[in-house]
């Protein structure tokens, strides 16, 4: 016997209009989208509420900080998987990829790998015994400059789990950090470094990235192609990086660093990943290329979360808020674009036949110390993974 639920009296984000009425779920799926507006029968009155689509995330780092929530503190992993999983589905995502990062610095290689496998094994076990409200995968973050990131690839790369890896180089001089001044002060305050020992680091690290960046990235592409996993770039500043990229069967261009990178890759095809906190706080926060230009350029079709598990949505409502996009568009840069990039075709938008991966959301305007008009906030009254309902 099937087991039907209407949500009724909604305004659907599809993927061509708002429409005001409901979403009869059937079996974990959507069965049928009309103009019904009143409560029925084991069903749910949205009250005028936004239905969208769940939020897929391709790029969290924020599983990081509930397994080190303070420097030099490790949480037990699977407890800081479900806290994180949790704060995840109260944003309103439905599916998400875990970032961990692998490649270490020498002075580190011991904990920085212990740390990789207690992290995505507590992934794995969450999934595997069905703790999770959201839909979890891992997101494999190579960093390529690093002695041991081929080894720690071969590693993790056979894990079903494993759906993306991005391929990165933060040494200064490069990439997001091309300005070494911008490295020094986002790592000297990170890491609170004299200048002494500032200096000595960036020394190592520029050597490290001359001595393993180009094998490492090349061989790493070349295992993921092999094996099936969606490879992205990141901070890619150049066209002669986006030609590599492509050369390398990159499909999504993380954080472009610049204009003429991001045009380059979408020209190429490529799905281009900004951060929505720098929607958000209206920039990068290392003096990089800000989100809104490539939007407004029309170079930009992804927005995740990076280190702000709520950013999305929040991004999606300003600029709605403001004129520069309507909720259709945005819907796409958060769960269509998205969910597409890494192969999830089942999900992502809000369609007959798709996973029934929903968020209720009513709009809150709220006056901030930048906006005193106020800004369009959105706040998460539900969430449904494949029609059940998770918070």
């Amino acid at each position: 016997m099937s087991n039907d639920t209407v949500l009724s009296n909604a305004r659907i984000v599809l993927e061509d209009q708002i429409l005001h009425g409901s979403v009869l779920i059937r079996d974990g799926l959507i069965a049928d989208i009309g103009p019904q507006t009143s409560p029925v029968p084991r069903g749910a009155d949205l009250e005028g509420d936004y239905l969208m689509p769940g939020v897929v995330e391709v790029h969290t780092d924020h599983l990081e900080y509930h397994f080190t929530p303070r420097p030099g503190v490790f949480w037990d992993p699977l407890p800081a998987v479900l806290a994180h999983d949790a704060q995840m589905a109260a944003a309103g995502a439905t599916t998400v990829l875990d970032a961990v990062r692998i490649g270490s610095e020498s002075e580190s290689e011991d904990t920085t790998a212990a740390a990789a496998h207690r992290l995505a094994d507590a992934v794995t076990k969450a999934v595997d015994a069905g703790l999770l409200r959201a839909d979890h995968a891992i997101h494999l973050r190579c960093e390529v400059s690093t002695a041991d990131c081929v080894d720690a690839f071969n590693e993790f790369a056979d894990d079903p789990h494993v759906r993306l890896a991005s391929l990165m180089d933060h040494a200064p001089g490069e990439r997001q950090f091309a300005d070494v001044e911008q490295f020094k002060k986002y790592y000297g305050g990170k890491h609170q470094m004299s200048p002494e020992d500032l200096d000595r680091y960036i020394s190592e690290r520029i050597d490290q990235s001359q001595r393993y960046s180009d094998l490492n990235r090349k061989t790493i592409a070349a295992l993921a192609v092999e094996r099936g996993i969606t490879l992205a770039a990141h901070d890619d500043a150049t066209e002669e990086h986006v030609d590599e990229s492509l050369g390398l069967g990159v499909h999504i261009s993380e954080f472009p660093t610049t204009i003429a990178a991001a045009e380059s890759a979408t020209r190429r095809g490529l799905q281009v990943v900004m951060g929505a906190p720098n929607i958000a706080r209206g920039g990068s926060q290392s003096g990089n290329v800000a989100a809104a230009d490539l939007l407004e350029r029309g170079l930009l079709h992804i927005l995740s979360s990076d280190y702000v598990p709520a950013s999305p949505l929040q991004a999606v409502f300003q600029l709605a808020g403001e004129g520069s996009l309507d909720l259709v568009a945005g819907s796409k840069l958060i769960s269509g674009n998205p969910a597409r990039a890494v192969g999830f075709d089942d999900r992502g938008e809000i369609a007959i036949g798709k996973r029934a991966d929903l968020v209720r959301v009513r709009s809150y305007s709220s006056p901030t110390h930048r906006r005193p008009g106020g800004v369009d906030v959105p706040v998460v009254r539900g969430v449904y993974r494949a029609g059940t309902r998770v918070t």
